[in-house]
């Protein structure tokens, strides 16, 4: 078997959108996922797509997916990047096809002249935090991620009007 990766396309949403699903259900959050494969095509045929990704692929067939956008590190001043998913289908996690998106990811940032690469994992997952920790990534325990969506989100805005 060869695995491949490439940066993913248009032509990629119902893979993407089948990655996703598949980690919601994984994350226990199997209703959470609104985005649909036409609402991802048509992002990323956009003039500025909101996110990139790379596929990982056996043999021709996506097995896994890394996707992120950029973000800003206000204390370093440069870009960073944001890994929101990664992801690796079941049958095919422990041949290091995880690892290799993680180190792809690394390399555009790299590249890019980017500070670092930033993401967050359950605290329950514990598979993920060792795999994690044995890349020496910094598990960060000291910050807690936050969120305004739906109607918090509205409140806060109307707040600004």
């Amino acid at each position: 078997m060869t695995f491949l990766m490439r940066a993913a396309t248009p032509e990629d949403a119902e893979a993407i959108h089948g990655f996703i699903s598949e980690l919601a259900v994984y994350e226990k959050e199997p209703d959470a996922v609104e985005a649909t494969p036409d609402s991802i095509r048509a992002q990323m045929q956009s003039d500025r797509p909101p996110f990139e990704c790379v596929i990982g692929a056996v043999d021709g067939t996506p097995v896994g997916m890394a996707l992120y956008f950029q973000s800003y590190s206000t204390w370093k001043g440069v870009p960073g990047l944001y890994l929101e998913d990664l992801y690796v289908q079941p049958a095919h996690r422990g041949a290091g096809y995880g690892g290799a998106l993680l180190a792809e990811l690394a390399a555009i940032a790299v590249d890019r002249g980017f500070a670092r690469v930033d993401w967050q994992v359950l605290d329950w997952n514990t598979p993920a935090i060792e795999f994690y920790e044995s890349v020496n990534a910094e598990i960060k325990r000291d910050w807690i991620p936050c969120r305004l969506t739906e109607d918090a989100l509205t409140a806060m805005a109307a707040k600004a009007r």
